[in-house]
C-alpha cells in the first residue's frame, strides 16, 4: 500500500489595509516609535543580564547532569521467543512491552527466536513452516529499524497476539500498517533471495549459544531472569511482575 502524505499548501500572507494604513491618526512618528521600543526591550535585556550573572552554576550543573544519565551503559534485555506460541503471547503482552515501555531509553533490547538446526543446515520450527516464516517478519523488521524498538517490538507483539492467523497477509499487512512499516519493505526482506532465512539462522543460532530452549525466555544483562511455559512463570527469582523487572534493569543502569 502506497502512504500518501499531506501536503500543506503555500502560506499565504493577507495584504495590508491601505485604507488603515493611510489614517493619519494611527501612524506613529519614527521618535515616538523608538522609545516606546526602548521602554519594552531595556528592561528584558536588564533582567537577562541579571539572571545570566546569578545563575551559571545552576545550568551547568543541569549539563552535567544530562552528559552523566547519557553516559550510562544500556542494560542487556532479551526475549527470546517463538511466533506462534501462546507462552510467547502472554510474555510480551503482560511482561516485555508494558516493561519496555518504561526504560526503552535504559536498555539494549534484543528480540531473538528459538528453532533448530539440522545436520544438512535446515532450519526447523517447532510450530512448523508458518512459524519460521512468522520469525523471519519481526527479524524482518529489525533489519529494517534496528535501532527502534518501538516499532520492531510493537510489529512482533501485533502479530503474535494474534499467533493463530500467522502468517496471513490479513494479519500482517495491519500490524505492518499499524506500526509504520511498508509492507513491501516486509515482502521484499523475505522474497530477497537467503535474507530471510540467515536472519532467522543467525538468531536460532544466538539463542542456542545462550542456552535457551522455551519459549519466553527473558534475559537481563545475559542472564536469566524469568520463563514463561505452558502458560505459568518458571525460575522468576527475581519476580514474574512488570515492577520488578523495571526496577532490576534501573538497578543495573545506576551501576
Amino acid at each position: 500500500m502506497e502512504e500518501k502524505l499531506f501536503q500543506a499548501g503555500p502560506a499565504r500572507i493577507a495584504p495590508p489595509d491601505r485604507h488603515h494604513a493611510t489614517m493619519p491618526n494611527q501612524r506613529l512618528s519614527s521618535r515616538k516609535f523608538l522609545m516606546a521600543l526602548l521602554t519594552v526591550v531595556l528592561p528584558v535585556y536588564l533582567i537577562l543580564s541579571l539572571l545570566s550573572r546569578t545563575f551559571p552554576t545552576s545550568l551547568h550543573s543541569s549539563m552535567s547532569a544530562s552528559m552523566t544519565a547519557s553516559n550510562h551503559t544500556l542494560v542487556p534485555l532479551e526475549a527470546h521467543i517463538m511466533s506462534k506460541c501462546p507462552d510467547a503471547r502472554d510474555c510480551l503482552r503482560d511482561l516485555v512491552v508494558p516493561a519496555m515501555e518504561q526504560v526503552v531509553n535504559k536498555v539494549n533490547f534484543t528480540l531473538s527466536f528459538i528453532g533448530s538446526v539440522d545436520q544438512n543446515n535446515s532450519i526447523h520450527c517447532m510450530h512448523g513452516p508458518g512459524e519460521c516464516l512468522g520469525d523471519m517478519l519481526s527479524l524482518c523488521a529489525i533489519d529494517l529499524y534496528p535501532d527502534d524498538p518501538v516499532i520492531y517490538l510493537g510489529f512482533s507483539n501485533c502479530l503474535i497476539s494474534s499467533y493463530g492467523q500467522i502468517p496471513s497477509r490479513d494479519l500482517v499487512e495491519p500490524c505492518a500498517l499499524e506500526h509504520g512499516i511498508a509492507f513491501e519493505d516486509l515482502n521484499g526482506c523475505i522474497s530477497e533471495e537467503g535474507k530471510g532465512l540467515n536472519l532467522l539462522m543467525a538468531s536460532v543460532e544466538r539463542s542456542q549459544a545462550a542456552g535457551v530452549r522455551k519459549s519466553c525466555t527473558v534475559r537481563v544483562n545475559n542472564k536469566t531472569w524469568c520463563v514463561r511455559d505452558g502458560g505459568e512463570w518458571k525460575d522468576c527469582p527475581g519476580g514474574s511482575d512488570i515492577k520488578s523487572l523495571v526496577e532490576e534493569v534501573e538497578r543495573l543502569y545506576q551501576m
